[in-house]
């Protein structure tokens, strides 16, 4: 009998703000980044919805993907992998089905924390997302016994190298 591989922590991947920087000057998309028009489902407005989004990034997250099982967790849900994923040169990843958005969480945190723990049940996770606080670190801390690394990423920059190397850093130390 062999004993069962352990599975790999999870990357949740927001992407309005850590790969999309929404925030930045509307006039002055930031570095490295392209424009893109969108018009996912539910996006109502007359024009489409302009994403920036970095290539580079792609390649960073798949280099990445031999330490970590990548997940998209934002609201564009399955439709990442329409929209975000291609341009970025991933394949289609799992995604967090959120039961409700934008609804009421526990003390104060993010919307989105209690159902990255639930996703997560019980493994390890690092969490990229533009919404983070303290208040989360504090519930997940709380709340979820396996490590996990809660990394706030600037909207109005976008993921940049020290979040890279960050999440290879802790991947090593969680292995």
């Amino acid at each position: 009998m062999t004993a069962a591989t352990p599975r790999r922590p999870l990357l949740l991947i927001d992407v309005d703000g850590p790969l999309n920087p929404y925030a930045a000057p509307p006039t002055r998309r930031p570095p490295g980044y392209r424009t893109h028009r969108m018009r996912p489902t539910g996006w109502t407005d007359g024009k489409p919805l302009r994403v920036w989004l970095n290539p580079a990034h792609g390649a960073e997250l798949l280099a990445l993907a031999d330490r970590y099982e990548l997940v998209w967790a934002t609201t564009w849900k399955g439709e990442a992998n329409r929209w975000i994923g291609p341009p970025l040169g991933l394949p289609e990843l799992p995604f967090v089905d959120w039961p409700q958005m934008h609804g009421r969480a526990p003390r104060g945190t993010f919307w989105k924390t209690q159902y990255v723990l639930g996703y997560a049940a019980g493994r390890p996770f690092a969490w990229l997302d533009d919404d983070i606080t303290d208040l989360d670190r504090e519930y997940v801390a709380r709340h979820h016994l396996a490590h996990a690394l809660l990394l706030r990423v600037d909207e109005r920059i976008g993921l940049t190298r020290p979040d890279f190397d960050a999440l290879a850093a802790w991947a090593r130390e969680d292995a």
